[in-house]
């Protein structure tokens, strides 16, 4: 048995019909369209519709209540094994291309190149090392837009050594092009990492290995609304933010088709697509933004701390000496008001030695915006980067399919998304 899971983060596959119906050609999605999706759900509460707990619950067999992991990157501190981890252990090769909130258990991998997010190992190659540093740094500078000279020439060396030349020009076209349209940015990443899994699912001969693609769910978290699905006279993207005549939804999945019918013509593997949850249009403009600097931010507002490692987008995680330094950051973090009265952090988790915040502040912040710390006041805007408005919400939704070799082990329509983990286990005769 040779199994592919292509994790395809948050896509709204009805979004996807309706530029089917419009009679658009996208004939790898309509394919498995016609064949059969079955859709999944996951939590009820809205505050735990969060790819970071979708996966891990498909990765554990486990909800939310069970697994009890809310925060990306905390899978770290699980013990609970992993899908991986099982099959492994049955006798198979297994490798996995940046699998969200999932840790590294692996005793041989075949290949594992970790999300940007968490804190776990690649495995010992030099160009798995390369590609999660390269990766790491690109997702999270990516409201900057700025690659380092370090990880451009990582990913050209993973470019010579893993991506077929026959894609070079493709390639090179979105990140070029990702200067003037910057969505184009994450369609580069995840086309290359779609070309790094297929090359090393190939040299490796892996019998289980997953590939997780985002750049869906950040062009419809940023740019839904310029979709065909999305469009709204009454709430749209301001023309500053992108042209009206610009649908990045469109482009992602064109490039997702591409995918699908490569995966539709393989002849010596099966595969399952699943989405986890899904998004739909926001009600309302709100304006995301992250921290230039965090270390700067940190010292500037009085905050002692040891370490400070930013996560997806507006979370960022700080570490402390002692448990009395965390506390006092907890205090200064809820006391920081913006001017016009909103908190800038409204979610602060004190974990005992470490600071979960996130830059929760939504409101359009401008030069002459400014935040009070105790009793200082100083402005905001030189802290902090825009990154997007806000399109897209989480829910609870989630599309998946299994192709034809594999379509007996599905789980029943509208089960919970967790029971994918047990159709991964039951084709490869996995006990539970």
């Amino acid at each position: 048995m040779r199994l592919i899971l292509i994790e395809l983060n948050e896509i709204n596959f009805d979004a996807v019909r309706c530029y089917i119906d419009r009679g658009e050609s996208l004939p790898g999605l309509e394919e498995i369209i016609n064949q059969g999706l079955i859709t999944t759900q996951s939590e009820v509460e809205y505050e735990n519709l969060e790819p970071w707990i979708q996966w891990p619950s498909v990765h554990m067999g486990m909800t939310y209540e069970q697994h009890n992991i809310f925060r990306l990157g905390d899978v770290v501190h699980s013990k609970q094994q992993q899908f991986f981890e099982k099959v492994e252990a049955a006798g198979f090769k297994v490798g996995a291309i940046s699998p969200m909130n999932a840790s590294n258990k692996l005793a041989t991998p075949a290949y594992f190149i970790p999300d940007p997010w968490t804190q776990t190992k690649s495995d010992d190659s030099f160009v798995s090392r390369s590609i999660a540093s390269a990766i790491s740094q690109a997702v999270n500078d990516n409201s900057q837009a700025k690659l380092t000279i370090s990880s451009i020439i990582k990913i050209c060396l993973s470019f010579l050594i893993l991506v077929n030349p026959l894609r070079f020009l493709s390639l090179f076209f979105y990140a070029l092009s990702a200067v003037r349209k910057p969505w184009r940015k994450a369609l580069f990443l995840d086309m290359f990492l779609y070309e790094i899994h297929k090359t090393l699912f190939r040299r490796k001969n892996t019998n289980f290995s997953t590939v997780f693609l985002n750049a869906g769910a950040h062009i419809q978290h940023h740019y839904f609304y310029n979709s065909s699905y999305a469009k709204n006279p009454d709430i749209h993207n301001p023309s500053w933010y992108i042209k009206s005549e610009y649908d990045p939804f469109f482009e992602m999945i064109k490039v997702y088709d591409l995918m699908v019918q490569d995966l539709l013509k393989s002849s010596d593997s099966e595969f399952i697509i699943a989405t986890g949850l899904s998004q739909k249009p926001y009600d309302s403009l709100k304006f995301y933004y992250r921290f230039n600097n965090h270390k700067k931010f940190l010292n500037d507002i009085g905050v002692s701390f040891k370490s400070v490692v930013p996560r997806m987008t507006r979370d960022f995680l700080v570490h402390f000496e002692s448990e009395e330094e965390a506390s006092e950051a907890e205090i200064i973090f809820n006391s920081i008001l913006v001017d016009d009265g909103i908190k800038l952090f409204e979610e602060v988790d004190n974990r005992g030695m470490e600071v979960f915040v996130v830059l929760t502040y939504s409101h359009e912040i401008f030069k002459t915006t400014k935040i009070n710390i105790d009793n200082t006041v100083t402005t905001l805007a030189k802290y902090i980067t825009f990154v997007a408005i806000k399109n897209g919400e989480h829910q609870g939704t989630g599309y998946a399919f299994f192709s034809k070799g594999v379509s007996c082990f599905a789980p029943q329509e509208g089960s919970h998304v967790s029971k994918l983990h047990y159709s991964i286990l039951n084709i490869f005769g996995v006990s539970r």
